[in-house]
């Protein structure tokens, strides 16, 4: 008598099993392959193995009552990404590409966070710093579940999206970002949200050193940094981390995807 088998594990790096057998094969997903063009090559990847990371599209970078606007950082840049982001998610969503919002939050005792991470915040010690509260509304400063923390409004988030909290500018360090990623057969990674500069080229650098294929969304990025950053990060994504396309060179990918071949 055949015993039922039962799923261990998150597709497609799952087992399954019964009392007599481990059946760790790993069945493949069905490839659903695309070609995009980018600023430099045209590629042809695998949806099956692609997640888009939404990178600190939070209050406190992009809301006008959060931390950034508070020190006098013009935080309009930053909600630039927010219409074309929101036009690339639901198409990104209906073929089935994992949505991963990446948030800077915070543990409330901060005992992750070290004292020179905390001086490039507060340098002297007596602003607003990370854990603080905020003057309008106290929400504390870039805390796991606070206002501060949490992705703009405009953005919907749905049931079925990602959550990662990170600690850091990249998305990699300490958090179980790239375990997730492995977990779910993922190795072609779009990139959006800010700052680009910092938070959104670190974690790409990350991801690159790691194995990860790499595509920087450039409409879907922005940075409230000088120019000059915004350009030389362009140019360094380009030149040695992976590839730079527009949202809708990536909608016009799954357009023709979906039509009738000849």
């Amino acid at each position: 008598m055949n015993l039922p088998l039962r799923t261990l594990g998150v597709a497609p790096n799952a087992w399954t099993v019964n009392d007599a057998i481990a059946d760790i094969t790993r069945p493949q997903k069905i490839p659903q392959p695309v070609i995009l063009s980018t600023e430099t090559k045209i590629l042809r990847l695998d949806l099956a193995k692609t997640a888009i990371l939404v990178i600190d599209m939070q209050n406190d970078f992009c809301h006008p009552d959060g931390w950034l606007a508070h020190i006098g950082v013009d935080v309009t840049p930053a909600r630039q990404p927010i219409e074309p982001l929101n036009n690339l998610l639901i198409e990104l969503r209906e073929v089935g590409v994992p949505v991963i919002w990446v948030n800077w939050g915070n543990r409330p005792d901060l005992l992750n966070i070290s004292a020179s991470s905390r001086h490039v915040y507060n340098p002297t010690g007596e602003g607003v710093g990370l854990g603080d509260p905020l003057p309008s509304n106290g929400a504390r400063v870039l805390m796991a579940g606070s206002w501060a923390a949490a992705v703009v409004d405009e953005l919907e988030q749905l049931p079925e999206d990602i959550r990662v909290d990170k600690y850091r500018m990249s998305g990699f360090w300490d958090t179980p970002l790239d375990s997730i990623l492995r977990n779910l057969g993922r190795t072609t990674l779009f990139f959006a949200g800010v700052n680009a500069d910092q938070c959104v080229l670190t974690t790409l650098c990350d991801a690159n050193f790691l194995g990860y294929d790499c595509v920087l969304v450039k409409d879907c990025t922005a940075t409230t940094s000088p120019e000059y950053c915004w350009m030389a990060t362009l140019y360094n994504v380009k030149q040695c981390f992976g590839f730079v396309t527009e949202s809708q060179g990536i909608l016009t990918a799954l357009q023709n995807s979906q039509k009738p071949h000849a």
